[in-house]
């Protein structure tokens, strides 16, 4: 069963740690749960796993809130929204996990063991080499209580381990099918640090019991530990403290450069790095959705309501999936040019203000931006790229950019500008059509077709060789200051 069926009820969690930057492969898997739960009239509950002091912050935490609030993600129980569950941060659950970790050493599914750091190694490196699993040998699974009380009497601290079942674990994955793995392959694990701090693979399952989770959407990353989850939470189940076991699917992984998976330290996996680019929240999701998942087989932009209304977890692709930049861009530019004018133009506003505006406030006019956006428009990629695509509407002259002179300004090229200022100026200017067949008659005068007669106006007039639509730029910059440039282009040549 890979959607729910009518009238079940889905309760999926989104559960990081605040450790960080958020980066897009735990985007992904948010709007994975997100999707699913929207799509299933479900609930989706946002938990922050902060039980490692040594490496959460609060400012990660606020990093975190505020990116869900930016990709457009509502949860239904959480921080800010509160819940039957909560508290829904970990690190103010600790009580309920210690009173778990008791009543499972009691029932007998979990066990201290006094086993040293030294000696796991020592057991360890003794079974690989003999060509034996490596895992947990079971060393403190039966200690009598004089057995412990010796090890307490040498000074010995202990964790706590869950006891793993002798028989393998079989499951259905949402997304894998059918898997099974050998008791030997699932050893007993650490639930509980020697200092008493409460693992993950103790706190996770804990918290998704008593949130009643129904569906564990994550990433593959997490496969191996699942028959430890499983076996934990057959023992909650006999606790009273589970209800049931949730159905596991696990994501592929998103592999970066050189084929390898995409990890928090690529710089190509923080979601700050799209926030500060431009991207839209609806691009950068349209294409974290396509990372494992398929819309359809001839179509890849869609919009977020139209991937809820799709999404099945029966077409989630077990396979790994590449990031692809250049594909993220250019569906972030289909979605640019989805906005209507207004909103591509309010969508562009932090670029057109410091920091990122080169210009002085009070050289930035309204009505000429609000002239050149729908031209803006066609052309961005992300939304970042307006600053330099209109410099030259507000700065009071173009930039100088060597690479784009150099390439534009060659021999001849003051004869040229000379007969295109000549005819730009007997022009009308009310036309972007008429300002082109001035350069393009300039273009026949020399001998040279429209795309080599407009490249040193253009770089006369903006700086660059690439840019917005040229003569709808020269109408909207006007022809005095338009005509000005040209003039100190002709200037420059001539020195």
């Amino acid at each position: 069963m890979a959607n729910a069926t009518p009238g079940d009820t889905v309760r999926v969690r989104f559960c990081p740690s605040p450790t960080g930057n958020p980066h897009v492969g735990l985007v992904r898997t948010a709007l994975f749960n997100w999707a699913y739960a929207r799509h299933n009239e479900g609930t989706l509950v946002f938990r922050i796993e902060d039980t490692d002091a040594a490496r959460d912050s609060e400012e990660s935490y606020e990093q975190l809130l505020d990116s869900m609030r930016w990709l457009g993600f509502d949860w239904d129980e959480g921080p800010e929204v509160g819940g039957p569950h909560a508290p829904y941060r970990q690190s103010q659950r600790m009580d309920i996990y210690q009173d778990v970790a008791a009543k499972l050493i009691d029932a007998g599914h979990a066990y201290p063991c006094y086993c040293t750091t030294e000696e796991l190694d020592a057991r360890r490196e003794a079974a690989r080499a003999a060509g034996k699993p490596s895992g947990y040998d079971g060393t403190c699974r039966d200690l009598t209580d004089a057995q412990k009380q010796a090890y307490e009497a040498e000074g010995r601290s202990h964790i706590v381990r869950f006891r793993m079942p002798d028989e393998a674990t079989t499951f259905t994955d949402l997304v894998r099918g059918e898997i099974t793995v050998q008791a030997e392959n699932v050893t007993d694990y650490g639930i509980v640090r020697a200092n008493g701090a409460p693992l993950y693979t103790l706190v996770n399952p804990v918290d998704d019991a008593l949130m009643e989770i129904t569906h564990v959407l994550r990433g593959e990353d997490l496969l191996s530990s699942t028959p430890r989850q499983i076996a934990l939470y057959k023992a909650l189940i006999e606790l009273g403290i589970a209800k049931t076991t949730p159905q596991f699917g696990h994501l592929p992984y998103v592999m970066g450069e050189g084929n390898k998976k995409l990890s928090k330290r690529d710089p190509q996996a923080s979601l700050n790095l799209y926030r500060e680019r431009g991207f839209l929240p609806e691009g950068l999701l349209n294409y974290l959705s396509l990372l494992g998942w398929s819309f359809s087989a001839d179509q890849d932009v869609f919009t977020i309501d139209e991937m809820v209304a799709k999404f099945d977890l029966a077409d989630v692709n077990s396979n790994p999936a590449r990031f692809d930049l250049k594909k993220a861009e250019a569906i972030n530019a289909d979605h640019i040019r989805m906005l209507d004018v207004k909103a591509f133009a309010a969508a562009c506003e932090p670029w057109l203000r410091a920091p990122h505006a080169p210009w002085a406030p009070e050289d930035f006019d309204a009505a000429v931006w609000e002239a050149i956006a729908p031209h803006a428009q066609t052309r961005l990629k992300v939304l970042s790229e307006i600053t330099d695509n209109v410099d030259f509407l507000f700065l009071p002259e173009p930039v100088f950019d060597e690479a784009s002179w150099t390439k534009a300004m060659k021999e001849g090229s003051d004869a040229l500008l000379t007969t295109a200022r000549a005819k730009l100026e007997a022009a009308d200017w009310s036309s972007p059509e008429a300002l082109k067949e001035a350069v393009l008659a300039a273009g026949e005068a020399h001998g040279l077709k429209l795309g080599k007669a407009q490249a040193p106006v253009r770089v006369a007039v903006t700086g660059r060789t690439v840019g917005l639509p040229l003569f709808e730029s020269l109408q909207i910059l006007g022809k005095d200051r338009a005509l000005a440039r040209i003039d100190a282009a002709l200037a420059k040549l001539a020195a």
